[in-house]
């Protein structure tokens, strides 16, 4: 079986609202592009992020760009916390200076810090919420 991609509106929505709620002002949402992938023989995988590496930028005289690949087969039937961990997750490996390169795990993208940036986002959710309803 093939590996077909396609957009995936629901991970791009998902990813603005995260990078807005919470305040990653360094990643420009219009130049992180989401994809849905179905075929995959990956096993653990549930999502992928890449980049537009340098020398791809230079050759092309393309800004830097990433993109999020949720993986159909085990990304959609997540529930919806560990899809947005998941999206965090993916996030928090574009480096703050979003030039094409991504940041490791190692010390980087951890679990603990995945956990505090989802209640940072449960968080702002439930006050936005509550500013709304005054």
């Amino acid at each position: 079986m093939q590996i077909t991609y396609s957009p995936a509106e629901d991970v791009q929505f998902l990813v603005r609202d995260l990078i807005g709620s919470l305040s990653l002002t360094f990643i420009d949402p219009d130049r992180v592009l989401c994809f849905r992938s179905k075929g995959s023989k990956s096993r653990r995988i549930i999502a992928r992020c890449y980049s537009l590496s340098k020398i791809w930028q230079k050759a092309l005289y393309l800004p830097s760009f990433y993109i999020i690949e949720v993986i159909s087969e085990h990304y959609d039937g997540l529930p919806e916390e560990e899809r947005v961990k998941v999206m965090i997750h993916e996030l928090m490996h574009i480096p703050k200076c979003f030039g094409g390169g991504l940041r490791p795990h190692s010390g980087c993208v951890t679990r603990k810090a995945v956990e505090e940036n989802y209640r940072r986002y449960l968080a702002f959710k439930v006050s936005n919420r509550t500013l709304k309803a005054l």
